[in-house]
């Protein structure tokens, strides 16, 4: 047997050892989600790729002092925003332009990013409800745009007139995210309930809902509870979008006495923002 030839063979057994190791890592890796307050979410996916949710940072007073920097998130592959609101679109143009990645969103808000200039096209990037999209090709994650119940205008003060306007934001979404070993994530972003929750949920049947609580312009904690324990039935609930203004007064203890601790009820997760829960 030559040398060649066995050099040819050991190359070989490398190639597939690195193979093996990557797809094990797929497999069993781990989801990692931190709560940055209000619906700014932060997830890495089983490969490392870091998609970051509605990002409101350096105005929101529940993001911790230590997440304020649009650098402190570190590596950024791709940013989702559910819908115009401030508090869910302030910090996504800059963190796009800082990372050179694409915000992907309803298709009237990111027609309207860049119409106003807001955002380049290739740093704006539209979808809508029903679309599926897989960023990262397509054994990567798949994220598909869901129904929400809300409102989603624009707001911004024009470099000219140095006045505030108000323009088209399309219809609010929700994203639901599988993650490449299969592990399903819904944010619903801002919404009521909405009889098509629980259709939702028996089509992708999420392991995770991040849900709104906070009443007045989102589900309060007894509604919020209703949807994930009656219509949904995810394994895990992460209360989202409270305490944030007075107005949103529901509280994670209020929604977990309204979900109850029958058999089969999903479970509450307890995070403050800056906290990490793996999966």
């Amino acid at each position: 047997m030559s040398n060649r030839f066995i050099a040819a063979m050991l190359r070989s057994a490398l190639a597939l050892l690195i193979l093996c190791s990557a797809t094990a890592f797929a497999q069993n890796g781990k989801t990692e989600v931190l709560w940055l307050g209000q619906a700014a979410m932060r997830i890495t996916t089983p490969t490392g790729k870091v998609i970051v949710i509605d990002p409101w940072l350096t105005s929101n007073p529940k993001t911790p002092a230590g997440f304020k920097a649009l650098e402190s998130l570190g590596k950024v592959d791709l940013i989702l925003v559910t819908h115009a609101h401030f508090d869910h679109f302030a910090d996504a143009p800059a963190l796009a332009k800082m990372h050179n990645v694409p915000v992907y969103g309803p298709a009237g808000l990111n027609q309207s990013i860049i119409a106003l200039g807001i955002l380049p096209p290739e740093l704006s990037q539209r979808f809508g409800k029903g679309g599926t999209i897989t960023p990262f090709g397509p054994n990567g994650v798949k994220i598909t745009a869901v129904h929400a119940e809300h409102s989603s205008e624009l707001g911004w003060k024009n470099p000219v007139t140095n006045k505030e306007e108000v323009h088209v934001g399309g219809e609010p979404v929700g994203f639901i995210l599988e993650m490449e070993n299969g592990f399903k994530i819904w944010h619903m972003g801002d919404t009521g309930v909405f009889g098509d929750m629980r259709l939702i949920g028996d089509m992708y049947r999420p392991d995770l809902v991040m849900i709104p609580i906070g009443g007045h312009f989102v589900m309060n904690p007894v509604d919020a509870a209703m949807a994930v324990r009656d219509m949904i039935r995810p394994k895990f609930a992460l209360p989202i979008h409270y305490g944030t203004t007075p107005q949103l007064r529901g509280t994670p203890a209020e929604f977990n006495a309204a979900l109850g601790n029958a058999p089969g009820t999903p479970r509450m997760l307890v995070v403050e923002p800056g906290q990490k829960v793996d999966f």
